[in-house]
């Protein structure tokens, strides 16, 4: 069995924000050279998620106002954890979207469902965060 591992790096100029990520993804499975097998790819900050969906502009915008909604940016003083930090939403915002997903790999690609695409997740940007690529498979 072969293993690969890479990490992406993002800098987002606004404090959210959805990448779709799917082609660095896909760049990974191809520099792999894997065929069949299983790929994880996770935020490594505890403050983005990576997550697939559709890519479609308005989902994404209904992402932003559900998740505000759920978790509100402010009032900073409405979180315990908001002393040192202000990024209390963020942590909540995360933990609603999920940390990794996980694709299968068949016959060199991305095994996805119809509209399937990957995405980070960014909720306490402007500075770099890392995701990791992980494949195994042969």
């Amino acid at each position: 069995m072969k293993s690969y591992r890479k990490v992406l790096t993002f800098h987002t100029p606004t404090r959210r924000a959805f990448i779709n990520i799917t082609p660095q993804v896909e760049a990974c499975v191809s520099e792999s050279g894997i065929k069949e097998g299983l790929l994880l790819c996770n935020s490594m900050h505890i403050t983005s998620s990576v997550f697939i969906n559709d890519d479609e502009t308005g989902l994404h915008k209904d992402f932003e106002i559900f998740l505000e909604k759920l978790a509100p940016e402010k009032p900073y003083s409405q979180y315990y954890h908001n002393g040192y930090e202000d990024n209390a939403d963020a942590h909540l915002k995360r933990t609603i979207m999920g940390r990794e997903v996980v694709v299968a790999i068949t016959n060199g690609k991305l095994d996805f469902g119809p509209w399937e695409q990957i995405f980070y997740g960014e909720f306490d940007g402007k500075r770099d965060k890392r995701v990791l690529v992980k494949i195994i498979g042969e």
